[in-house]
């Protein structure tokens, strides 16, 4: 598995205080909210909050882009990967 993907699911592990879940309970292509994880529009204001943090990237609340990036752990990965490269 690719190391970044495993990096954004420990964030969104860390930030949002899963103590239940592991890195394999995530799955990559999985949705995040609502299906999947079962998150919400909180725990997206804390994965926001840690991946400006942790690398720079900011993120408007209210596009629909900003949710297109927040499908996925690929889709996160995509994002940070093409942040990096600017």
């Amino acid at each position: 598995m690719n190391d970044l993907h495993n990096e954004i699911k420990q964030m969104i592990i860390d930030s949002l205080e899963l103590e239940d879940i592991e890195l394999d309970d995530i799955d990559s292509s999985e949705p995040l909210f609502v299906d999947g994880l079962g998150l919400d529009s909180i725990d997206a204001l804390e994965i926001g909050l840690a991946l400006q943090k942790r690398y720079g990237i900011k993120l408007k609340a209210d596009s629909d882009e900003t949710r297109q990036h927040f499908a996925s752990v690929n889709a996160l990965a995509s994002l940070v990967e093409e942040k990096r490269t600017k």
